[in-house]
């Protein structure tokens, strides 16, 4: 089934998106947006834990990936690699570099290009261009267990085309059936629906939450957010002029939100009596292992979330694109259907899903009464992005052995010329290893973000 529990994520400000723009590998979504694509959301473990495993299947465990820069000239494409990560029982830290080539090697082309000889000037020139600061990006992690389940980790990198630094703490405390986590950033990065990055200058967030249910059940969250400074949009080059989120902008923010999961079979396979499994055994025809668990069964199913939120802006009041204190309502509906076990070298996997994302109910109706009254002739318009709701489709197809064909798309509904509009795309291959029992190694490629990166992912899909 395709992940339902990011509808009630997306309303918050720790819901993380994978992205290439920092060395961390992630962004957070805007809340309040329309929810992104399932594609897009960021791997659950750290980027320099899968870095510390990626690197045993990459020559010289160099990873590539695919992130527009500020500066053109750098390019878009960048090497990765774990430098260092000594650890003991209670404490782990990690280095990471990152490397940009086309600029040097346009320089150093144009350097050989205009010399004359070979000479000790070209030589120089060589090497100025080697030690060129733009072209390298490092980042340093380091973990500390307190107890026998809460941590803290922290994070600082520099970005080669950008000034500053990034800092990151966060401390995680899971508890019985909740998980608190405390996040602080210096700046915090986010993505819009739009595709568009922006850098809020600081950002403290405070959250609570509980288990997600596996099938059917109730999750509730609290959070407290603090932002700090005017947000400011990344690769300014490509600025097109347009306002930041409201809900980026500074302010302390309480928000707390409750949702009902729900899901149902429309036909799964039954289990197989004891006398079936013994001829079975009998049988000299071979077992085959499902590739990933969570894809094991062929089945059609429909599940659905429905749920509420309540925002209340303690301090930023005077922003006047945002209320001070704001109820609303938002769901989704899927539908899925799987053909094969994914056990087989061949044709053993296709599967669709369908899901339907109304992120503001509140936004949906004053859109439906404006285009009422547009029918009666007046001219006023709704530009509000959450009042349209969101189709997406995600598409899996076998290609052979562990290799899947992933395609995650997301249409607007009611805008463009056929009354849908695509507004993401991510093409994905993805390798899964059998010995995680649901892990995977992910390769994916975003048009719109002209974004793409190699990730680790347990447990998801």
């Amino acid at each position: 089934m395709a992940n339902l529990s990011s509808a009630i994520d997306s309303v918050f400000w720790d819901h993380n998106l994978s992205s290439p723009q920092t060395l961390e590998g992630t962004a957070r979504s805007v809340p309040g947006e329309p929810f992104p694509v399932d594609g897009a959301r960021a791997s659950r473990s750290h980027r320099i834990q899968q870095l510390s495993l990626l690197r045993e299947g990459f020559p010289l465990g160099v990873i590539p990936a695919f992130a527009p820069s500020s500066d053109k000239r750098l390019g878009s494409f960048s090497l990765n690699s774990l430098l260092l990560s000594p650890s003991s029982s209670n404490w782990w830290a990690g280095l990471v570099g990152q490397f940009k080539p086309k600029k040097l090697f346009a320089d150093i082309k144009t350097s050989i290009s205009k010399a004359e000889e070979w000479d000790l000037q070209l030589f120089k020139d060589t090497t100025k261009h080697i030690v060129d600061k733009s072209l390298y990006s490092v980042g340093l992690w380091t973990q500390i267990a307190l107890g026998s389940s809460s941590s803290l980790l922290l994070s600082a990198e520099r970005l080669g085309d950008k000034e500053g630094i990034r800092k990151k703490l966060m401390f995680v405390h899971p508890l019985e059936k909740h998980d608190l986590t405390l996040e602080a950033a210096w700046p915090d990065l986010f993505l819009d629906h739009k595709g568009r990055f922006w850098d809020v200058p600081e950002s403290l967030n405070f959250d609570v939450s509980s288990l997600a249910p596996e099938t059917t059940g109730l999750q509730y969250r609290f959070a407290v957010h603090k932002s700090k400074g005017h947000p400011q949009q990344v690769n300014a080059a490509e600025t097109s002029g347009d306002a930041p989120p409201a809900s980026l902008f500074p302010g302390l923010c309480a928000k707390a939100a409750v949702s009902y999961k729900a899901n149902r079979d429309l036909w799964r396979p039954k289990e197989e009596d004891d006398n079936t499994k013994e001829e079975e055994e009998d049988d000299d025809a071979p077992v085959f292992l499902p590739y990933d668990i969570r894809l094991k069964e062929p089945h059609a199913a429909v599940s659905g979330i429905v749920g509420s939120t309540l925002a209340a802006w303690i301090t930023g009041r005077d922003t006047k694109r945002r209320s001070p204190i704001s109820a609303d309502a938002f769901g989704s509906a899927c539908c899925t259907f799987q053909k094969g076990r994914f056990s087989k070298l061949y044709g053993d996997l296709t599967r669709v899903d369908a899901r339907v994302d109304v992120s503001s109910a509140s936004a949906l109706a004053k859109r439906i009464f404006h285009a009422i009254k547009r029918s009666s002739g007046s001219n006023k318009t709704d530009d509000d992005a959450s009042g349209s709701p969101r189709l997406s489709l995600i598409f899996q197809q076998q290609v052979a052995g562990p290799i899947v064909f992933k395609v995650d798309s997301q249409f607007e509904i009611g805008a463009g010329k056929y009354g849908a509009q695509m507004e993401d795309l991510i093409y994905s291959l993805n390798y899964s290893l059998r010995l995680l029992e649901s892990g995977k190694v992910v390769a994916w490629y975003s048009p719109k973000r002209k974004e793409g990166m190699v990730e680790l992912r347990v447990f998801e899909f």
